[in-house]
């Protein structure tokens, strides 16, 4: 069930924080009715498809591991004593309700709203933050650490989407300044990236009680280290491309390759977060 309920957060998360940032990322990288559009809105349709059943997905999961049972998940009293008395029901049943209208949003005319996309893209992702750790306190404090990881979460999705456009981008590169776009898209990145290490480093001290969690080699901290890594790895290749931007029209195979490398690791950082979000912060003494 742990195996499962791993995949199904991987996937989730995955999905939601790219539709994010895709639709954050559009206005400043694609120029109106551009060629893009189309696949973009075809991707998008499929996204959020996968955000709804994966997300129908874990809460069946969550209720058969609370209940003890598989058969408990399709059980409609089990299923509204999940939703109606516990937190994450109560949270779930409006993520839910979002991804459900998204998805039919994405099904009309109105799915050229850009404003509404982002307005429902940014509530979708907004409550994924007080699932999980994020809902292990109480009071202020439990609030705060709920707004940190919000913010954590808008860095990473905005990163994680940005970077599936640009691979989408690189791909059909006819009519774009690859150049300008890799300066604009590194300009935003500065900041992601500032805000993505100070909420996680906030992130790591309130969960365990210490700037880093211990012993090293095991555990929640050796998949934190992992995350880690995957991330470090990111932004040694978003450095790259961004000090050879000038030159990246000669050689836009490899970029391709690169963007699509920091695009992968990224998603691996993102299934990291979803295993530690199935096991208990070790807690300093």
């Amino acid at each position: 069930m742990t195996s499962a309920m791993v995949l199904c957060r991987f996937l989730h998360f995955t999905v939601v924080l790219m539709l994010f940032g895709a639709w954050v990322f559009r206005p400043l990288l694609l120029a109106r009715g551009t060629t893009l559009d189309q696949p973009l809105a075809r991707v998008s349709r499929w996204l959020a498809a996968v955000a709804l059943i994966s997300g129908v997905g874990w809460l069946l999961l969550v209720t058969a591991s609370m209940a003890g049972a598989w058969d408990a998940a399709f059980e409609p009293s089990t299923l509204r004593l999940v939703l109606d008395r516990t937190f994450f029901g109560q949270v779930w049943r409006w993520h839910l309700v979002l991804n459900a209208v998204l998805v039919v949003l994405l099904l009309t005319p109105l799915r050229a709203n850009r404003p509404l996309q982002i307005i429902l893209g940014s509530l979708l992702m907004a409550t994924l933050a007080p699932v999980g750790h994020g809902a292990m306190l109480d009071g202020i404090e439990g609030q705060l650490l709920i707004l940190n990881q919000l913010v954590h979460l808008t860095c990473v999705g905005a990163w994680l989407g940005g970077l599936m456009l640009l691979v989408m981008i690189l791909w059909r590169p006819d009519g774009h300044s690859i150049s300008a776009l890799l300066q604009r898209f590194s300009g935003v990145g500065y900041a992601l990236v500032a805000g993505l290490v100070v909420t996680g480093l906030i992130n790591v001290r309130v969960l365990t009680g210490a700037f880093w969690p211990t012993p090293l080699l095991s555990g929640f901290a050796l998949i934190l280290s992992f995350k880690v890594t995957l991330v470090a790895a990111m932004l040694g290749l978003a450095l790259f491309n961004r000090l050879r931007a000038n030159d990246c029209q000669p050689r836009l195979a490899t970029l391709r390759k690169s963007v699509m490398l920091e695009w992968l690791l990224g998603m691996g950082a993102v299934a990291a977060v979803s295993l530690l979000g199935t096991m208990p912060p070790m807690i300093s003494s």
